[in-house]
């Protein structure tokens, strides 16, 4: 079979666990849900790319920051421990809205990740296909890219088609990738299974 690499934007995938968890996050296994949704489209995952950010962190950090932090380590620790996994780590910002409301957004991950899928045809000059799990639609530029370089690019994405959601989908992403494919809550609960 022809082999893949696979680019997870962490914060979108985050956001799905939760929103099939009824608020409550999916327990699913990185590497597994890559290898399956892989699997489906016939292909092998030679490569797994992972965006995340660590946890805001004040100056000091408060007990609650630190406990975060410290999650988030192990996780780290224990996802590039496998094989063939590479996590890219942005940052996260800390920012108060017109509310008064502390948010915290992720900030140089989607160019991390925009960085590495083009780099793909120098990299993996055999990959011809590459899976996309985001919603994004900064991704079109390169994906364009990739596709007049000969890498198509596959979107494994979720959508609920209302505008200013945490799902909602450009049609120009939908229009630009070679093939898409709605993520679903078995995915997440297969990837738990043995691959």
């Amino acid at each position: 079979m022809e082999e893949t690499i696979v680019f997870i934007d962490a914060g979108f995938l985050s956001k799905l666990s939760k929103h099939f968890g009824n608020g409550k996050y999916i327990k699913h296994n990185i590497v597994g849900l890559a290898n399956n949704l892989a699997k489906k489209q016939n292909l092998v995952c030679e490569t797994i790319f992972y965006y995340t950010a660590p946890p805001f962190q004040s100056s000091p950090a408060t007990e609650q920051e630190k406990k975060m932090k410290e999650g988030y380590d192990r996780f780290i620790i224990s996802l590039s421990s496998y094989k063939r996994t590479v996590v890219r780590q942005g940052r996260c910002q800390k920012i108060r809205n017109k509310q008064g409301v502390f948010e915290y957004n992720q900030k140089g991950v989607d160019t991390l990740l925009t960085m590495d899928l083009m780099s793909t045809p120098m990299k993996y000059p055999n990959v011809k296909t590459v899976i996309l799990i985001a919603c994004d639609s900064d991704f079109v530029p390169v994906i364009m890219n990739l596709n007049g370089m000969g890498v198509k690019t596959i979107l494994c994405t979720y959508f609920d088609r209302k505008r200013n959601s945490n799902f909602s989908s450009s049609n120009e992403l939908i229009k630009t990738v070679s093939k898409f494919v709605i993520i679903t809550k078995d995915d997440f609960v297969n990837s738990l299974k043995k691959v």
